[in-house]
């Protein structure tokens, strides 16, 4: 089978009807319709659609710029809040380094109060001890005096001489003395 040529087969009825819009006697109809339609829907786009559409950008539009206001509002808070927050913390670390100063002058203070307070009872002790001692001394040495004067006084009874007890407190003094 042969292709006829397009232009026999515009006039074939069977073409016709398959692609009616191939045929030019419909051209006319065609765009008449085409161009209604179009009218048509730039209307309702233009009148119906696109006014929605503009106002819901619009809307979120404004939406956008509150949310954006807002987040720049609360960040503007937030760093307001941080610069107070390292105010309230510097003050603090100031405050605490005067409470330490002061707390260590006052223990300083009382340290220093409670040491002379304790010197002063270890010198009221050493003072009673030296005095118990220097009584404790004097006994002793009265006591060492004592049996050295009887001692001399053995030892020189046993050469069988007899001595007056002032020569031996007197011989008995002068050595103690050195």
């Amino acid at each position: 089978m042969q292709a006829e040529p397009l232009e026999n087969a515009m006039d074939n009825p069977a073409v016709e009807a398959a692609m009616p819009q191939l045929n030019t006697a419909y051209y006319g109809n065609l765009i008449f319709w085409t161009l209604l339609g179009l009218v048509a829907i730039y209307f309702i786009l233009s009148r119906i659609a696109l006014p929605r559409i503009g106002s819901v950008l619009a809307e979120r539009a404004g939406t956008v710029g509150n949310d954006l206001s807002a987040a720049e509002e609360l960040n503007q808070k937030a760093r307001s809040a941080e610069a107070a927050y390292q105010q309230a913390l510097s003050d603090a670390r100031v405050e605490a380094g005067r409470i330490v100063e002061q707390t260590r002058a006052t223990i300083d203070t009382e340290l220093k109060a409670e040491l002379a307070k304790a010197d002063a009872q270890i010198s009221v002790k050493v003072a009673e001890s030296e005095k118990v001692l220097g009584e404790i001394r004097d006994q002793a040495v009265a006591s060492i005096t004592s049996v050295a004067k009887e001692t001399v006084g053995d030892v020189v009874a046993l050469f069988g001489v007899a001595a007056e007890d002032d020569a031996l407190s007197a011989a008995v003094d002068a050595k103690m003395k050195g």
